[in-house]
């Protein structure tokens, strides 16, 4: 046999050999098998959208404490950084210079008060003289103007009196507000500059911790919005009424603050197109302080009816969001949707989705539109999906 015959012999044998081994059924088409999703229906809920600025806190009443009167501090009666009430003495100066004016005024006023009575008995009897005729009217008159100077130097003693009187009680440096006080900007034994002078020496400083203050600045694309929605009553302008408001530390998770907006300024900025608007918060624990970093939310647009869904059932074409439901007959429809914030871990859905329709949540990779599916309904509001035999794992997109 020679070359040619020997290739054409294996040849053929390999082909016998092929055929030997085609299964019986192979030329048989498989059945397309029914993919499984996990569908589950939207959330119905009323949502308020929020808008977040950032700003700081401040104390509404803070106080610079200075003497009213000059001389040296006796005491420092307060814990520095304590808390102090309305009142509580704080600091002493010496006050014995200003108690010894005050006794001398107190006897220029007893003087005072015995000369007015001498000059009104003096004038009575000369009323009861003049009448007949033993003195004359000058006299009379004279007597009359002595008794009323001296009912007038009774006045400005007991006024001065009162003026070192208020002096010696202004020795007693005493908390004007109720809040948490600095440290001692003076000690024992140093001489402070007290009343209206210009170098009067500050004390120390109080602020009020509860509630706090929350100064933020709103960008006026804002306000405009806002105060558009308050004409046509969707929105109530913190101009008028105070509205609602959430506030959040810069270590915080989400904003466990609740408080109001009761002040928006009177004009613009116009050096960078912001007006300044002001929240209110309580601080029962005083353990937020003026000063801090805070995030502030406030209603954004009117309250609205909307459905929330999973993130998860969301997919993008060409940037268009759209979901897949499955109607009556189990067959998937494409549905483009618009969307809106988080609300406790479910996105919003503002347009293209209702209460009653069934969204994919989970197998969506083998889902498309226009096919039969075999649904299982899970909750929307589960974090982990359940996994039942022959449907998509949880963790499918």
């Amino acid at each position: 046999m020679n070359r040619s015959q020997l290739i054409v012999f294996f040849f053929a044998a390999a082909v016998a050999a092929c055929a030997g081994c085609r299964p019986s059924g192979a030329g048989k088409a498989a059945a397309p098998t029914v993919p499984a999703v996990l569908v589950a229906q939207p959330i119905p809920r009323k949502v308020n959208e929020w808008d977040e600025f950032t700003g700081r806190l401040a104390s509404p009443e803070t106080v610079e404490l200075r003497g009213r009167v000059s001389g040296y501090i006796e005491h420092v009666h307060f814990k520095e950084g304590s808390e102090v009430k309305q009142g509580d003495l704080l600091l002493t100066i010496d006050q014995r210079p200003y108690q010894a004016a005050v006794d001398r005024l107190k006897a220029d006023a007893g003087a005072a008060r015995a000369r007015a009575e001498l000059a009104r008995g003096e004038a009575k009897r000369a009323e009861g003289l003049a009448a007949t005729k033993a003195i004359s009217t000058d006299t009379y008159e004279t007597r009359l103007k002595t008794a009323e100077q001296a009912e007038q130097a009774v006045v400005s003693a007991e006024a001065a009196l009162k003026s070192a009187s208020l002096d010696l009680e202004f020795t007693e440096v005493r908390a004007p507000i109720s809040g948490r006080i600095s440290n001692a900007r003076v000690t024992a034994g140093n001489l402070v500059i007290g009343g209206s002078a210009p170098n009067t020496t500050l004390l120390t400083t109080i602020v009020s911790l509860d509630p706090l203050y929350c100064y933020f600045d709103a960008d006026e694309a804002s306000a405009l919005r806002y105060r558009q929605l308050h004409r046509e009553g969707k929105r109530t302008a913190a101009l008028f009424s105070a509205i609602p408001a959430e506030m959040a530390l810069g270590n915080e998770q989400g904003f466990p603050h609740k408080g109001v907006i009761d002040f928006v300024d009177n004009q613009v900025n116009p050096a960078n197109g912001t007006i300044r608007a002001r929240g209110v918060f309580p601080n029962p624990d005083k353990l937020m302080a003026p000063g801090f970093f805070a995030r502030v939310r406030i209603p954004g647009v009117g309250e609205y009816d909307a459905v929330l869904i999973r993130d998860t059932a969301i997919s993008t074409d060409q940037g268009r969001l759209f979901v897949l439901t499955v109607d009556a007959g189990n067959k998937t429809v494409y549905r483009p949707i618009k969307t809106g914030p988080m609300v406790d871990g479910l996105r919003v859905v503002q347009e293209g989705l209702t209460a009653a329709d069934r969204v994919i949540i989970s197998g969506l990779m083998s889902a498309r539109p226009g096919v039969i599916v075999q649904p299982q309904s899970a909750a929307m509001s589960t974090n982990i999906l359940p996994t039942a035999a022959g449907s998509p794992s949880a963790a499918t997109p």
